[in-house]
């Protein structure tokens, strides 16, 4: 029996490769809203970021959330990424299977 196949995203920020639902992806949605996808199927143009803040960090600093996006990100939404960004861990913790 062949091994079941998991799906691999890379981070935008550190450019490291995990399985997808490790990850937690941005969506720039169809009517240009952007927005956090708990569920990673919203429709979209998506980004994927670790749960690690430092990620978020740098991904807003340099840019690379938007350039992944294609799209310049308001006041507003860095705001509303800041606050989701607030929640998580400060630096890579040993991530829990199942999470997500």
């Amino acid at each position: 029996m062949a091994p079941k196949h998991i799906p691999m995203r890379t981070c935008v920020a550190c450019r490291q490769t995990q399985p997808k639902r490790t990850l937690v992806r941005v969506v720039r949605t169809p009517e240009g809203q952007i927005v956090v996808d708990p569920t990673g199927k919203r429709a979209g143009r998506g980004a994927y970021l670790c749960r690690r803040r430092s990620c978020w960090e740098l991904a807003l600093k340099r840019g690379s959330l938007e350039h992944a996006l294609k799209t310049t990100l308001s006041e507003e939404e860095r705001a509303q990424l800041r606050a989701h960004m607030e929640n998580m861990p400060e630096e890579a913790g040993v991530e829990t299977a199942g999470q997500g």
